[in-house]
């Protein structure tokens, strides 16, 4: 039997890019406006993963909302845009098309007509962008509806009709429409290229396979185009639907799928197909292989067990007679199943059979320890077969996978079945180990293969992983509170901060949690691997979120100020800040205290760099000290020594000029305060006297 695939099979570009899409989402709060694809495996497989499907848009509560691939009306869109969802949409860009097509249309005054049928979603929601109702048709031209009464027509056609019914109808409305109309021939290009290559399958071979759910649209044309040139037409849901009686009297088969049929269910049914085509082959060949022996000829077959006869020991190995042949074959004594190669032991045994597996081709091998390899390899087999985790190394790939070896067994990796997610890139794995668990396994001798993935290994060992976490979780939260004081490992730095493992958690040191001083890097004050205590500042289960410090557990530096300084005392230390109003020196670490501008120098000075920069190390006295505001006010100009100034006389004045006239008091610039602000004058600053007294003098 012959066996011809159709070059283009499963998911089309449109679904493949919902489905992806979709996928991509599923841990989101989404749900999915009527069926994604016509599959009910993939859309099992949606719901299976906690995707809601809603066919009503009433039923829309989720976050997201997708917009399957056929579409949907304006109208429905604007509706979930109006409720605060999110609308994303995987309309095929096909189907989006002809959305604008008949908008742009239907608002220059064209009459709109769709060729598909009224009950497909992808025509209900081209509808919905048409302005005015539009008649919707088959093939079947309607002889009673005068399209001549509209001045302009557009046509437009369901993306999955054949193109034969569009034909059909094009052809008798021409006959009878006389005024302007425009044809858009909007039949997506997959469904082009499936149709005329299942027209040509269905000419030159003896039976077609369509494979595929009955509900999807483009599947039914193509068993629908299939059927008029082959009546050994055939549509299978599934490889559980494939019965293989139906085949084995056809010399060529064809097989295609339709574009809403996801690829791993194509590939199962290829693989059952291929099922039937080795037990065809078989049979054939052993009735070639009769006829054969009876004519005194073997044909030899890589992997074949066979029994010959020991004709003679030499020094390079043994002779062996090919039982219904004329052949004598030698066996080498590296092949042999023994310790050491003895030729005077073998010598008595010349008559006996011995059983050898053939293992090269033109000219014939023969090996009698590949024997002993093969039942270690079956055991090997029985064990993987009872759930044991083996490794293969990808040497190639198909359309619906990986493939690999294992021994003398072909090894199929489903591309769904790669790892959690589907994966479009097949070529990246080849040449890379996988680790697998054989889904079903063939030991048939002319066909042995192994259905594996590597998924399931991914997928329990994740489920182990999130319950040995939830676990570590609720005892770490059951056992730590905000305020706790806990040890942990410092495991690794970031440039916020520290992440400290407490019991088996990570917690996170905010930098500004660290020191009191404050730091640049984390690696200042904590080591990597090491062990501290911390003190628990928020623990919030909810989130599995926890906040830790460290600056929380260390002395605060203004602890040791009260009893160590005094008014009065001269201190030295570094200028670290310099602001308008003064500078602020370092008395120790994490200790700062301020000189005011008007104590820097017994000189006016306009700003204070004029005499002082920052690394600048300075002698002052400390004038006054806040506890409770932690502030300690410095003078650098009373450890100066006061300057000398002589006073001016002042003049007398003649009598031409007068007496002296009353002055008005001169305004007194209220000076500024140690931490920078105005100070508002009081009566104590004048001696007790009232403002108002002075004013008066």
């Amino acid at each position: 039997m012959q066996v011809i695939y159709a070059k283009n099979n499963g998911f089309c570009m449109g679904v493949r890019r919902a489905v992806d899409k979709v996928k991509s989402l599923a841990s989101q709060n989404i749900c999915v406006y009527g069926e994604l694809v016509h599959n009910k495996s993939v859309n099992d497989g949606l719901i299976s993963s906690c995707v809601k499907i809603i066919h009503a848009k009433e039923e829309a509560d989720a976050d997201k909302v997708i917009i399957r691939s056929h579409g949907a009306t304006e109208r429905d869109i604007e509706f979930f845009k109006s409720r605060g969802m999110e609308v994303i949409d995987c309309t095929c860009p096909f189907v989006s098309k002809i959305h604008s097509i008949v908008k742009e249309y239907s608002e220059k005054g064209y009459k709109i007509i769709i060729v598909g049928d009224k009950n497909h979603p992808e025509v209900i929601a081209t509808t919905g962008w048409v302005s005015g109702e539009a008649p919707i048709v088959t093939e079947e031209f309607d002889p009673a509806y005068d399209y001549n009464r509209h001045e302009k027509v557009c046509i437009v056609a369901q993306t999955t009709i054949s193109e034969a019914k569009l034909a059909i109808f094009l052809n008798d409305f021409k006959k009878s429409y006389r005024k302007t109309v425009e044809i858009f021939k909007t039949i997506c290009y997959t469904t082009r290229e499936r149709q005329g290559e299942v027209k040509f399958l269905a000419k030159t071979c003896d039976a077609i396979i369509v494979v595929g759910d009955k509900t999807s649209s483009n599947t039914r044309n193509l068993y629908e185009v299939s059927s008029r040139y082959c009546k050994n037409t055939f549509f299978v849901n599934d490889s559980a639907s494939f019965d293989a009686s139906k085949y084995v009297n056809f010399l060529k088969v064809g097989i295609v799928s339709g574009a809403s049929t996801p690829p791993e269910q194509s590939m199962e049914v290829f693989s059952k197909m291929e099922e039937v085509v080795t037990e065809v082959k078989t049979v054939n060949e052993m009735e070639e292989a009769v006829a054969k022996l009876e004519n005194g000829q073997q044909k030899f077959r890589k992997g074949q067990k066979i029994v010959a006869t020991i004709s003679s020991a030499t020094d390079e190995g043994l002779a062996l007679y090919i039982n219904n042949t004329k052949k004598e074959i030698l066996l080498p004594k590296e092949e042999l199943d023994c310790e050491k190669y003895d030729k005077a032991d073998y010598a008595s045994k010349v008559g006996e059979e011995i059983e050898v597996l053939i293992i090269g081709l033109n000219p014939v091998l023969l090996s009698e320890k590949a024997i002993r390899a093969l039942a270690e390899e079956e055991k090997e087999i029985e064990e993987i077969k009872n759930g044991k985790i083996f490794t293969v190394t990808i040497d190639g790939t198909n359309k619906g996978g990986l493939t690999a070896r294992f021994g003398t067994y072909g090894v199929f990796i489903p591309s769904s079945q790669i790892r959690i997610g589907f994966v479009k890139e097949l070529d990246k794995y080849v040449g890379k180990t996988l680790r697998v668990k054989a889904e079903r396994i063939e030991t048939a001798e002319r066909r042995k293969q192994i259905v594996a993935s590597q998924r399931v290994i991914l997928e329990a060992e994740k489920a182990q992983k999130d319950a040995e976490r939830q676990a570590k979780e609720e005892a770490f939260f059951s056992a730590v509170h905000t305020g706790d004081i806990v040890k942990g490992k410092v495991v690794r730095f970031a440039s916020f901060g520290a992440f400290v493992e407490v019991n088996g958690f990570d917690c996170l040191a905010h930098i500004s949690d660290l020191s009191w001083t404050g730091v640049k890097s984390p690696a200042e004050v904590l080591e990597l691997n090491t062990e501290y205590e911390f003190k628990v500042l928020k623990c919030d289960e909810e989130t599995k979120k926890v906040s830790i410090g460290y600056k929380q557990l260390q002395p605060r530096p203004w602890e040791s100020v009260p009893g160590k300084y005094s008014v009065g005392d001269v201190i030295t230390g570094k200028i670290v800040r310099i602001v308008d109003f003064g500078v602020f020196v370092e008395i120790e670490k994490g200790v700062d205290g301020l000189v005011h501008i008007s104590q820097i120098s017994h000189e006016w000075l306009e700003k204070p760099t004029e005499g002082l920069k920052v690394g600048d190390e300075v002698s002052a006295k400390i004038i006054s000290i806040d506890y409770e505001k932690e502030k300690i006010t410095l003078s650098i100009k009373a450890c100066l020594p006061q300057p000398e100034t002589t006073a001016k006389p002042r003049r007398e004045r003649t009598e031409e000029e007068g007496e002296d006239k009353p002055r008005k008091p001169r305004r007194r610039e209220r000076p500024v305060t140690d931490d920078g602000e105005v100070h508002e004058w009081k009566e104590s600053d004048f001696g007790g006297a009232s403002i108002a007294e002075l004013l008066n003098k």
